[in-house]
């Protein structure tokens, strides 16, 4: 059950307006947990600011992108992240049994992806610590400092969001995604 009251754009405070209207524009609707944050404008304005951010200056394909934050999603136990996660990373490309491999942390169909997702998901896992091995190898499956630095970004940029989740009961408003195997 929901703690925060879902906004429309209408309804939402003023100053959390813009950046309603904004989201709407970008997802085609508010989405629960944008509508959310709009609740408090220093959430939806933090969101924003992350998200800002990363389109100004992030590297990072969408199909990494997406990686990153199955990833973290499934580390952090966040259902409503792995369900929008799941539908955009099959718009970036990704299969529904590779978005399953990413969540499982069984990453064997791209060695290279395989080492940034263990370095985001160890990140999230244990406070930003992330073993020395798992960093060396994902220098050594080709991802540079800078890019393991920018990691970093969208690893927060998605526990700010998972923890959102968890702390406001966000209920899903898109597909479920799919069970993992046990």
């Amino acid at each position: 059950m929901t703690r925060i009251p879902v906004h429309t754009v209408e309804n939402a405070p003023e100053t959390s307006r813009p950046y309603a209207e904004k989201l709407e524009r970008r997802m085609g609707r508010l989405m629960n947990i944008h509508a959310e944050m709009a609740h408090a404008p220093a959430v939806i304005a933090a969101y924003s600011g992350i998200q800002k951010a990363i389109a100004e200056h992030g590297t990072f394909d969408a199909r990494i992108k997406e990686a990153i934050a199955l990833a973290v999603g499934n580390q952090n136990g966040c259902d409503y992240c792995q369900a929008s996660h799941t539908a955009s990373g099959r718009r970036a490309g990704l299969s529904d049994e590779e978005m399953l491999a990413i969540r499982a942390g069984e990453v064997d169909f791209d060695p290279k992806l395989a080492a940034i997702t263990e370095v985001s998901r160890a990140a999230a896992a244990q406070s930003g610590y992330v073993p020395e091995p798992v960093w060396q190898a994902a220098l050594e499956a080709g991802w540079t400092e800078s890019d393991l630095a920018e990691a970093f970004t969208y690893v927060m940029a998605n526990m700010f969001t998972n923890y959102f989740n968890h702390y406001a009961g966000t209920e899903l408003d898109v597909p479920a995604a799919p069970p993992l195997q046990t």
